[in-house]
């Protein structure tokens, strides 16, 4: 099999991920739910190719059997002339779950504090544009060098614009010292962007005292939840956090087009509407012939009423997504809360230990911290994209992250010990 260099810097090739992923015959195995609930390794719950060891889930999860089969339900549903439930809050009462509910209660926030964006970069742009930083040039962000790297871009044209943007480096041990943030943070700090887990090696800020820095200069805080959410147990009120963002195609095991941010309850009254939109105003008249007005002529009448994430940053039918994804992220996010995120945590850390322990002897530097307890585990190499490994791994039918001069593995609910050792004898 042939791959090209930007596969190999884009994870192992989309072509790769897409054998892994594609489905399984009808001899696939056992229908979901045939295993005790709760018991790992959850390989008859995804659609993995027999023969594939996919240990990639922090780029895309595979999205389980039982919300393909929720997706599928919802779009031979929407063919039909029976009336579609509209989570949104206007048409017909939706009893099916919600998404939105299911993720504040899996992150600890309310349900009005959650809306649905299309990504976690979505998420991070709406914020930024809610604190006026997108035009005001009267204070400073500040993030870190191991902050998502799409986030970091967005600042850095911002700063191009004028805005004073400080980017921490991380250290030589390949973390980001809380120290370094407060010598960055000053009274003029608007925001504070950081991740909560790094896309890169894994590194997890202490969320508390980054915000409990920040609130006490005056700053609020947006974190990065995207390789947190539904990996390890996560509670935005214990952390502080202002803002979080997330898309749902990781850890969530959703699909891509659909996620959340979340935005604490006191903070919407105190920034600005980013945008602006038919299903933010629940009470909208519109002055159609015959109805016009006598006087002064005004084509419509609306109210926005309390502020809640969804009326300040949500605009358009379900922020442009489906009833199909929001059927399929229900199903997916009710089975990761099925299984318990800290069972998960649970289930993956022995396998991160491992690789821990054994990958830098095979000529790799460990860049994952040692106490991380997230779904992530890199290891760095010089020249690794071109190097031999893309081969054999591709060849041993082991899918993982690689990038130019590194590489990350993420174990999921499906994989066990024995995919660790099939990955450690491809490179060994």
């Amino acid at each position: 099999m042939s791959i090209s260099r930007r596969d190999v810097v884009t994870g192992l090739g989309g072509f790769a991920a897409t054998l892994a992923l594609r489905p399984l015959t009808s001899d696939a195995g056992p229908p979901p739910g045939s295993a005790p609930q709760g018991a790992f390794p959850r390989k008859a719950d995804f659609m993995i190719e027999q023969g594939y060891t996919y240990l990639n889930a922090a780029y895309t999860h595979p999205i389980p059997r039982v919300s393909v089969e929720a997706a599928r339900r919802a779009a031979e549903s929407r063919g039909t002339l029976r009336p579609t439930p509209s989570p949104s809050g206007r048409g017909n009462a939706n009893t099916a779950p919600n998404p939105r509910a299911l993720f504040a209660e899996l992150i600890n926030a309310k349900p009005t504090e959650i809306a649905y964006v299309s990504s976690t970069s979505e998420g991070e742009n709406l914020v930024v544009r809610a604190l006026g930083l997108d035009h005001r040039r009267d204070g400073n962000v500040v993030t870190d060098g191991l902050h998502f790297e799409g986030a970091i871009m967005h600042l850095l044209e911002l700063r191009k614009r004028g805005l004073d943007v400080r980017v921490v480096p991380p250290t030589k041990d390949f973390r980001v010292e809380i120290r370094d943030l407060e010598r960055a943070i000053d009274r003029n700090t608007r925001l504070v962007e950081v991740s909560s887990a790094a896309m890169y090696n894994g590194f997890q800020h202490d969320l508390k005292a980054v915000c409990d820095l920040a609130h006490s200069r005056g700053a609020y805080v947006y974190a990065d939840v995207v390789h947190t959410a539904g990996a390890e147990p996560f509670d935005v009120k214990a952390s502080g956090v202002d803002f979080a963002a997330c898309s749902s195609f990781k850890w969530l095991m959703g699909d891509f087009g659909l996620g959340f941010l979340y935005v604490r309850e006191d903070v919407l009254p105190k920034i600005e509407r980013p945008v602006v939109g038919y299903y933010q105003a629940p009470n909208l008249d519109a002055h159609y012939p015959p109805n016009i007005p006598v006087g002064e002529y005004t084509p419509i009448e609306y109210s926005y009423g309390a502020p809640t994430a969804a009326s300040m940053f949500e605009m358009g039918t379900l922020t442009g997504s489906s009833m199909t994804n929001l059927a399929l992220l229900a199903s997916s996010i009710t089975y990761v809360k099925s299984l318990g995120v800290a069972d998960i945590q649970a289930h993956r850390l022995p396998m991160i230990r491992r690789l821990q322990q054994e990958v830098p002897r095979l000529g790799f530097i460990a860049v994952t911290p040692q106490d991380a307890t997230g779904g992530n585990v890199s290891f760095a190499r010089k020249g690794l994209a071109d190097s031999d490994v893309p081969r054999r791994l591709t060849a041993a039918r082991v899918n993982v992250r690689l990038g130019k001069d590194w590489m990350r593995l993420s174990p999921s609910v499906y994989n066990d010990m024995a995919d660790v050792e099939r990955f450690l004898e491809a490179l060994s």
